[in-house]
């Protein structure tokens, strides 16, 4: 079983998705070729988004706020044409 999983997760890192596994000995190595260039130089840092959390706020409530309209009007449809109607049998308390 063992086995079986350590050569899954070799044939994983070998496919072409920018991860490498190199094996020397007993250990395995990992490397990411988004970090170094293919002649083994180090790639500079990458771009900073600036105002990433206001623009995940912008986006995000939006679609929030607009999937709560969908479902509040779709359940006044449900109860409206009698497919959905909570009982009020439970209210004896």
């Amino acid at each position: 079983m063992a086995s079986t999983v350590s050569r899954f997760s070799r044939f994983f890192l070998k496919k072409n998705n920018g991860f490498g596994a190199h094996r020397s000995g007993g250990t395995t190595t990992i490397m990411v070729s988004n970090i170094s260039s293919t002649s083994g130089g180090i790639l500079p840092k990458p771009e900073k988004v600036p105002f990433g959390l206001i623009r995940m706020t912008a986006v995000v409530l939006p679609f929030l706020y607009v999937g709560t309209l969908i479902s509040k009007n779709f359940a006044a449809l449900l109860e409206e044409h009698d497919i959905f109607v909570p009982s009020d049998d439970d209210d004896d308390d």
